[in-house]
């Protein structure tokens, strides 16, 4: 036994010293972490009322540099509205929030503190945080701020190229002056923060190089070579041209400057970021994964200064005046939608849908690339005084504690299309949208259905023919009624999937579509006895030189006499009396208020409440009218001026 120990006691030793070690260096380690100083995480809740100043502050519209400056990380501003396939935080109205009631301010201690964005980067890669898309500001001054100081973080690490790239369209003009004006303020706080920031002092006069470019149908350069001097700066913003094609190839032009200056901005070991201005979402959207993937490898996160899109639909409309002869014109332009494809109905019940509601978020296209790149979305809401139609800014500012609820998709088309085609609801409803669109647009559709624009304007004055152009309307619309009957037992047959969706924003527009086709339904059935009654009585003009007949929006129900109620029997094949055909066409009526009425109520605050609200508004009959339209030819003459924007 002795001769067993005396054999092992340098082991027995040696282990004893090892586990001593190890031991005593534990003890070491947690008498440091103890001496430190822990990170304190408050969370408080108010319970008590807050001044609404401080809650509905905007962002500062001043354009002078500030004299200080406090470097934020990317993606901070605080009213922000999106989506991504991750749920992001959305900026909550405390006052608004029930969950906040009688609650107490509570300090939570704990030796865990949340890392700052800059550091997540570091620590996951750069390109794996996800951008900002949706930072509310009130104008470009405001925007420019935020801009600086993303600028700024960037300097930290590496010198900077930025790409400004201006969208050619007419439509901008006014912005692109204003933006001339906004940049010299960029270079102002960068001096401020480089005065204040000793890592900021030792990049060099030039830390910042500026590339300014445009983009129409192609693209076009206004700086030789990348500049910091802001002279050459305002006068390249100067020489942006109007592209009198109406094309805007925003995601081509991104991607092929990124390819462009990367190899530059590598070898300069600089940070490339592009900065694009532009109030459409550009012709090219089937390139937008392009301009994502070029974006990513080239590390350059991508920000936007534009504007909300159009709400489930791709376009807005802008007032332009021909100044000869001063005729206005609505111009067709690009605005949206906001989902990677539309989710509402593009058709009006008559035609092509002309409204010009707005989103809540921005463009598909420009949210995707700011969102898969780090950027920013700026959602630059203020009044657009050309916009036909459009929201008013206290309309067009939806609450965000109802929008957080309702944000929308930003996978890649492919991915969200077959998302959509695995489910029965989400497909079904997305073949009623597309079977009803009167549209030709290639990208988003797989077809379009001309005959669903229905004339409702400039109608020949003489019998004869009114009656032979009436016909082929008549036709139209007897046609989409069936159609729309069609749509209607579609989105009933999926009635019982609704409560089993779990996306709201699938939901609302269920059962926005489902209430619009029912009103879609009436309407059409008024506007075939408005002219069945106009065809058989044609009264006389009220203004003897008017040359045309109008049926508009809005005038009273026609209720069908015993002689206009016989043709409606034979056309539509009906067995039922005169007063039980009546009392179903009021029941009918109460039935589809109701259904819009409980739109408005099941989603407030959203777009689809303002689209219900609409509908309600417009009523179910038409009024049918004379008037004098171009006696001289001057709007024909204009029209042939008018610019593509």
């Amino acid at each position: 036994m002795l001769t067993f120990f005396r054999k092992n006691l340098p082991s027995v030793l040696a282990s004893l010293l090892v586990n001593g070690g190890i031991l005593l260096l534990l003890m070491l380690v947690q008498r440091a972490i103890a001496s430190q100083s822990l990170d304190l995480v408050l969370e408080s809740v108010f319970s008590e009322e807050i001044p609404q100043e401080e809650l509905t502050r905007d962002l500062d519209l001043k354009t002078d540099a500030a004299e200080t400056l406090n470097v934020i990380a990317g993606g901070t501003p605080s009213t922000s509205v999106g989506a991504s396939s991750q749920q992001p935080a959305a900026a909550v109205n405390v006052q608004q929030a029930s969950v906040m009631q009688e609650m107490n301010v509570q300090a939570v201690v704990t030796d865990l503190a949340m890392p700052s964005d800059a550091e997540l980067g570091e620590d996951l890669g750069e390109g794996e945080i996800s951008g900002e898309i949706g930072a509310i500001v009130e104008g470009y001054g405001a925007a420019m701020g935020i801009i600086t100081q993303e600028i700024v973080r960037m300097m930290r690490n590496s010198r900077v190229t930025v790409i400004w790239l201006f969208d050619e369209s007419g439509s901008l003009e006014d912005d692109r002056r204003e933006i001339r004006e906004n940049y010299q303020r960029v270079y102002e706080e960068l001096g401020i923060a480089a005065a204040q920031d000793e890592d900021l002092k030792k990049t060099g006069s030039d830390a910042l190089l500026t590339v300014v470019a445009s983009y129409g149908a192609g693209i076009n350069e206004h700086t030789v070579r990348p500049t910091s001097e802001i002279d050459k700066v305002k006068d390249a913003i100067d020489r942006v041209p109007v592209d009198q094609s109406g094309q805007e190839n925003m995601c081509n032009a991104i991607a092929r400057l990124i390819n462009k200056y990367k190899v530059q901005a590598i070898r300069g070991k600089r940070k490339l970021a592009v900065i694009v201005v532009s109030d459409e979402s550009g012709d090219d959207g089937a390139f937008v994964e392009q301009a994502v993937a070029e974006a990513r490898a080239a590390k350059a996160p991508v920000y936007f200064l534009g504007r909300e899109s159009t709400f489930g639909y791709p376009y807005a409309r802008q007032r332009w005046v021909d100044e000869p002869t001063g005729e206005e014109f609505w111009v067709q332009i690009r605005r949206g939608p906001e989902t990677p494809f539309p989710e509402c109905l593009q058709w009006n019940g008559m035609h092509g849908r002309w409204d010009v509601q707005n989103a809540g978020f921005g463009p598909y296209e420009q949210v995707r690339i700011a969102h898969e790149t780090g950027g920013i979305f700026f959602v630059l809401p203020g009044e657009e005084a050309s916009l036909v139609g459009g929201d008013s800014i206290e309309r067009r500012k939806y609450d965000f504690l109802s929008m957080r609820e309702y944000q929308p998709d930003l996978d890649s088309r492919p991915e969200y299309a077959q998302v959509r085609t695995n489910s029965d609801f989400r497909r079904t409803l997305w073949e009623v949208i597309a079977s009803l669109n009167p549209n030709e647009e290639k990208l988003l559709f797989p077809r379009h259905d001309a005959q669903l624009n229905i004339k409702r304007e400039h109608y020949p004055l003489l019998p004869l023919e009114f009656r032979a152009e009436a016909l082929q309307q008549v036709g139209r619309a007897f046609r989409s009624f069936q159609l729309t009957n069609q749509g209607i037992a579609m989105l009933e047959s999926i009635r019982p999937l609704r409560d089993r969706e779990p996306s709201q924003r699938w939901r609302a527009s269920y059962d926005l579509a489902t209430a619009q086709l029912y009103i879609f339904r009436l309407r059409l059935y008024q506007f075939l006895l408005a002219m069945d009654q106009h065809a058989n009585n044609m009264p006389q003009p009220k203004d003897p030189k008017s040359n045309e007949w109008n049926f508009w929006w809005g005038g009273k129900p026609i209720v069908p006499d015993d002689e206009q109620f016989k043709r409606l029997s034979d056309a539509f094949k009906m067995d039922a009396s005169r007063e039980e055909y009546l009392a179903m066409v009021d029941k009918e009526i109460a039935e589809a208020t109701e259904r819009l009425q409980a739109v408005a109520a099941d989603h407030p605050g959203t777009p689809w409440a303002r689209r219900a609200e609409t509908e309600l508004g417009l009523g179910f009959g038409f009024q049918v009218g004379d008037r004098l339209w171009d006696p001289s030819g001057r709007r024909s003459e204009a029209a042939q001026r008018v610019p593509k924007l």
